[in-house]
């Protein structure tokens, strides 16, 4: 492997194009039902402070918590990451909506299909990961996360909220550090001579 192909290796090695926390615009981070209704964005963490417990959201008077998360460009997601509450604080279900900002009360949820169902693990300690449909959310500007069901029966927390897929922003920075120079990049001349054969006419697979 040549220095140029090492250190592009390195650059990917030391970004994870698969997290979507910057693409989720924090500010407008909202929940309903919580004990201090600001900190449905305290869930939304850097990966480095996920297991961080000092920062969470309760709910407030039973055990349903809906927390809005918008995005600031459309995504696409393959899979949820979630810290829960423990014992009694832990929900045992959850329900994913796509793009559906007009979610104002439990009652509405409660008669809408979501696009996912989910029964959520018991006793995890750390960050678990629920994979979804991507065809479901391959096109996502925001999501309704209806956590419910806990097993106190009584109130539930949250510590953490995460996604991975990718964006149009990360598809294309991908693109670009995955661009071997010419000179570097094994088999060049071949497709060259393969271009010329057909003309120039390049085929996109998708």
């Amino acid at each position: 492997m040549s220095h140029d192909e090492d250190s592009v290796a390195a650059q990917l090695s030391g970004i994870d194009l698969g997290n979507l926390y910057g693409s989720i615009d924090k500010s407008k981070v909202h929940g309903l039902n919580l004990t201090v209704p600001e900190d449905a964005q305290a869930l939304i963490k850097p990966w480095d402070e996920r297991d961080d417990t000092s920062r969470f959201a309760e709910s407030g008077v039973d055990d349903q918590i809906i927390i809005h998360v918008p995005f600031t460009q459309n995504v696409r997601l393959r899979s949820v990451l979630l810290k829960l509450g423990r014992g009694e604080l832990t929900p045992r279900r959850l329900r994913i909506f796509a793009n559906r900002t007009n979610i104002v009360d439990f009652s509405e949820a409660e008669d809408i299909t979501p696009q996912l169902n989910i029964s959520l693990m018991e006793g995890e300690t750390g960050v678990t990961e629920y994979p979804l449909r991507t065809a479901s959310f391959a096109n996502v500007h925001s999501l309704s996360l209806f956590f419910s069901d806990s097993i106190g029966g009584d109130s539930l927390r949250l510590y953490f909220i995460g996604f991975k897929g990718d964006s149009r922003s990360q598809r294309k920075e991908g693109a670009q550090m995955l661009e071997v120079p010419a000179e570097v990049a094994p088999g060049a001349k071949l497709i060259d001579r393969l271009q010329e054969k057909t003309g120039g006419q390049q085929t996109t697979a998708r």
